[in-house]
């Protein structure tokens, strides 16, 4: 008889854990937040398109504007449900950071407990603001994770992000991206087909991502 958590034992795949870290304050309000929406629903729609990857990478949600907290906790793709994300609040980003730290660091200690084997997790932080809390602990804590190789950190402005603050919380090797006006929907097209070739081969692989089709580096 299989022992362990039933999410594992009826999915013992290896997983590939994924955190995004949206901004929701109230610059988000209007167009923004609405193309976010639809940019997760295309997220699951282009992984669902494999079934291996949709049993594989799974999702967290941390949101930071109005309140910052967990909004959906890990799930596999194919039992992820997109919510519809509003806008309100100021920007505690560096709060967002910690929470995914700290919850990343609890997944993997319950896919060891449970005998999955795991991909390096993906952080990937959205935002159109500077951060309104103090961020710089978690910027320390989260380049000596991506040096430490624990997790691979992306962030990506809208137009009106702090690109300056940005560039101190990245790791000097990935800087931040500029999205190009709001396209979220090409951007998780991307993100999807770069978490389904990563998902889909052998841990520890170095895969060639997609071409940055929807972003650029801000000079």
């Amino acid at each position: 008889m299989a022992v362990g958590l039933p999410e594992f034992v009826d999915n013992p795949e290896n997983r590939c854990p994924v955190v995004l870290l949206l901004d929701t304050s109230g610059s988000m309000i209007g167009e923004p937040i609405k193309e976010l929406n639809e940019g997760l629903e295309t997220f699951k729609s282009s992984l669902m398109q494999d079934t291996l990857a949709s049993q594989r990478v799974e999702l967290e949600i941390i949101t930071f504007g109005d309140t910052v907290g967990i909004l959906q906790p890990f799930v596999t793709i194919d039992e992820f449900n997109p919510p519809q994300l509003k806008a309100s609040g100021t920007t505690p980003m560096g709060k967002a950071i910690m929470i995914a730290l700290d919850s990343l660091e609890k997944r993997k200690q319950m896919y060891k407990d449970n005998d999955i084997q795991y991909y390096r997790p993906w952080v990937f932080l959205i935002t159109d603001g500077a951060p309104t809390d103090s961020w710089e602990q978690a910027a320390s804590q989260l380049k000596d994770a991506e040096a430490k190789k624990k997790s691979v950190f992306f962030a990506v402005g809208v137009e009106g992000a702090d690109f300056n603050t940005l560039r101190e919380i990245a790791p000097s090797t990935r800087p931040p991206l500029q999205l190009k006006g709001l396209d979220f929907r090409e951007m998780f097209v991307w993100l999807s087909t770069s978490v389904q070739q990563v998902s889909t081969g052998k841990i520890g692989e170095v895969k060639q991502l997609p071409p940055l089709g929807w972003g650029e580096v801000p000079t």
